[in-house]
């Protein structure tokens, strides 16, 4: 046992990401060059920086765009057995304009492609526990919501 109580706690690392929309409802993929499933542009949290701004951050550098960026959409308790404790925030990006998508520049160390998806359809396109995540998202989107999950899983 140790005397210092701060040692049990959580360490979780965090994260957030944008979901993007088109003019069909359909939500943003990415097809990341480090990774063998598709993802929403974002990234882990620099130190000292916001949920909101690194959002902001990791747009400008995967997509080369600077949209304003909507309310939160979900926070998601996510633990993993190989990373570790985490917490993910989803951002809603809105629906972005033709300006927007003809000045996306992909950063070709990160992302390798993107695509517009309908909802529908995420579940064979990524893995289970992003695909939950974004079904909420979606739905958070459409009500207006902020949702906290645990494991993509609403509470």
């Amino acid at each position: 046992m140790t005397d210092d109580p701060a040692a049990t706690f959580a360490r979780a690392r965090a994260a957030a990401g944008v979901l993007f929309f088109n003019d069909n409802d359909q939500i943003m993929l990415v097809d990341p060059s480090y990774k063998d499933y598709r993802d929403v542009p974002g990234g882990y949290l620099e130190r000292g920086e916001t949920p909101r701004q690194a959002a902001e951050r990791e747009v400008a550098e995967e997509l080369g765009i600077h949209p304003e960026l909507g309310r939160l959409l979900v926070a998601d308790w996510a633990p993993s057995e190989a990373e570790g404790d985490k917490v993910l925030f989803l951002f809603d990006g809105g629906t972005l304009t033709k300006d927007h998508l003809d000045g996306i520049r992909l950063d070709p160390g990160e992302l390798v492609g993107f695509q517009f998806h309908d909802i529908a359809h995420v579940h064979d396109l990524t893995i289970s526990r992003l695909a939950r995540r974004l079904v909420h998202a979606h739905a958070a989107h459409l009500d207006g919501s902020t949702r906290y999950l645990e494991h993509g899983e609403w509470i």
